[in-house]
């Protein structure tokens, strides 16, 4: 196996992704990143901590992709992501929903091993608003 190397720009980024209820894009990681490190340093920051089973990858319904952390179960081999995520209309936000587990029937031998629910409408935030 791989050696994981942990850089200071890694260790920020999983932070910040872990401390957000929301999925993040990498615009919005940048932000809060300021001058710690490049885009290109994000994009292989992102794509490291995915292969590592460290977080997820979710792309909205305007085909914009945002990072999520994962949940435990998730490994560098495998990950474990069939629950739902909802896509905020108003304010674009895209929330891991882990309770929320839809029932799937599938027609006869077709063997479901991943899915991806996005469920998109207004969430509670804006819906107080």
């Amino acid at each position: 196996m791989k050696q994981v190397r942990n850089t200071h720009a890694k260790t920020e980024i999983l932070n910040l992704i872990n401390s957000s209820d929301v999925a993040l894009t990498h615009s919005d990681i940048q932000k809060k990143l300021g001058d710690l490190c490049n885009r290109v340093t994000i994009y292989r920051v992102l794509e490291r901590l995915e292969n590592e089973g460290a977080i997820h990858k979710i792309v909205n319904i305007d085909g914009v992709v945002n990072f999520a952390k994962c949940s435990g179960k998730c490994t560098h081999e495998q990950h474990f992501h069939n629950h739902v995520h909802f896509n905020c209309k108003e304010c674009h936000s895209v929330t891991c929903i882990e309770n929320a587990i839809p029932e799937i029937s599938l027609p006869e031998h077709f063997i479901a091993q991943e899915y991806n629910f996005i469920i998109s409408g207004i969430c509670p935030k804006c819906a107080d608003a």
